[in-house]
């Protein structure tokens, strides 16, 4: 006797997987300790035919922001480095340069902020897709910075 199965959503069907060790470097942690993320339920990941665990994208993604500092004080200085408080981290989606200029998408969550910045800065950043990095929003202003 067949159990139904319901149909995947095409978002999960498409999602980049990741290796323990690629989502442990992206996350700024050790692999022992992603391991055992993945042993107490702390991330959620899938796993292939062959019994290894495979961590979504979308789950690096919900955890960025909060390895950025292990207590919330931690965090909270990370944060004041700069004046701005409305940072929002996530990942280079493209790095456009043309002239003088770049424009910068970052995906953060399921939504995308594009900043436009001086080719320069991009450079002097090494702005990369895949990499982290953060929008500082500054009035009408995003400013990128690498994280």
């Amino acid at each position: 006797m067949q159990k139904n199965r319901r149909p995947q959503s095409s978002k999960r069907q498409t999602e980049e997987l990741l290796k323990p060790r690629e989502a442990a470097v992206e996350l700024r942690i050790s692999f022992p300790t992603i391991k055992q993320w993945i042993y107490r339920k702390k991330i959620r990941s899938i796993r292939t035919a062959g019994g290894h665990h495979r961590i979504p994208q979308s789950e690096v993604d919900r955890l960025l922001f909060r390895t950025r500092g292990k207590t919330a004080p931690e965090r909270t200085i990370v944060m004041r480095r700069l004046s701005g408080r409305n940072q929002l981290v996530g990942r280079v989606e493209s790095v456009q340069i043309s002239g003088l200029m770049a424009e910068v998408i970052i995906s953060i969550g399921e939504q995308q902020i594009t900043s436009i910045i001086t080719a320069r800065s991009a450079r002097e950043m090494n702005l990369k897709p895949g990499q982290t990095a953060a929008a500082l929003i500054k009035a009408t202003e995003v400013m990128i910075l690498r994280v």
